[in-house]
């Protein structure tokens, strides 16, 4: 039985060729333009059963005024100002121009599994929470990001946006770039975080000083919980290419629901304590669980002026 799964200390490989590079951008790119329709199917239906809302704009301090960007609202349009001269402007207060909602999905080889037990890889149900999402955020007139990738939009087509940057970039792989997180910043972080712990932590600690709120998702397909193997296995790091063979692999199974438990129960605990949130969301679940977990979170921050 050969099996890519996560690994007993589920580490992430290192030292990817430029030809496995380019062919795994290629492959994203091909893949994103069903994944936005996907993702606003799924935000659709998470809209028809949720109140919709727009942020009132908490603090009232004026900040500057701005160019008006095709694609917002025409009610975010200063009159008075564009009257001058014959441009549109936006007046944008303090807090509106501070905060940025970053979203960061781990799109990286080791996320392309797919169990018999799932009908989607961990990469396409991370790209299309995080599509789904900019939907979401963009109708409700928030400036959206993709952290250490692209500079933050304004726009109702910012998922389009947003997938077109992924396609050229290729995604992002692993534990983003901190550099533009501010402390009026939230950030949704997607991934099946099986980093080292160490390599976790420090880049916690690293959003911590930046003064973000971390929303983490973690996502994991329905084998990686449930560690049905049984007899003679083979588990191979799609990364690195290591492999590690077991001869008896239900004989790991305790050990490995044990160590993987911790895991879980350390990153919540961490989340916990900064004042974050986080959601375990497993592939053989509808996408819409996580999403109105997510846009429930993100609405009751925003309208609370970003507070904690």
């Amino acid at each position: 039985m050969s099996e890519t799964a996560a690994s007993y200390d589920a580490g992430k490989g290192l030292g990817v060729g430029a030809g496995r590079s380019l062919a795994e951008a290629k492959s994203l790119a091909d893949s994103l333009p069903g994944l936005l329709v996907e993702a606003r199917r799924i935000a659709t239906t998470v809209l028809a059963g949720w109140h919709g809302r727009r942020r009132a704009g908490p603090g009232e301090t004026f900040w500057q005024f701005r160019p008006f960007v095709a694609g917002e609202a025409p009610g975010r349009i200063d009159w008075r100002r564009s009257a001058r001269d014959e441009h549109l402007y936006v007046r944008e207060r303090e807090w509106e121009a501070a905060h940025t909602i970053w979203l960061s999905a781990d799109l990286s080889q080791s996320m392309d599994f797919r169990s018999k037990l799932a009908t989607v890889t961990k990469r396409d149900r991370a790209a299309v929470l995080l599509l789904a999402l900019a939907e979401l955020l963009a109708g409700a007139g928030e400036r959206i990001g993709l952290l250490g990738i692209g500079d933050p939009v304004l726009a109702r087509n910012a998922a389009e946006r947003l997938a077109e940057t992924l396609a050229l970039r290729g995604g992002a792989t692993g534990l983003p770039d901190t550099r533009r997180l501010t402390r009026f910043s939230d950030l949704v972080l997607i991934g099946d975080m099986l980093d080292p712990l160490a390599e976790i932590e420090a880049k916690f600690a690293e959003f911590s000083r930046a003064g973000a709120t971390v929303h983490l998702v973690e996502i994991r397909d329905p084998v990686e919980e449930t560690f049905p193997y049984a007899g003679r296995a083979e588990f191979r790091d799609p990364e690195s290419g290591a492999v590690y063979l077991a001869g008896r692999a239900e004989q790991l199974a305790e050990d490995y629901r044990r160590h993987l438990a911790a895991r879980r129960d350390h990153l919540a605990a961490t989340c916990r304590r900064m004042g974050w949130t986080y959601l375990l969301h497993r592939t053989d679940r509808p996408a819409t669980e996580p999403l109105l977990a997510l846009h429930a979170r993100l609405s009751d921050r925003t309208l609370a002026g970003g507070a904690v």
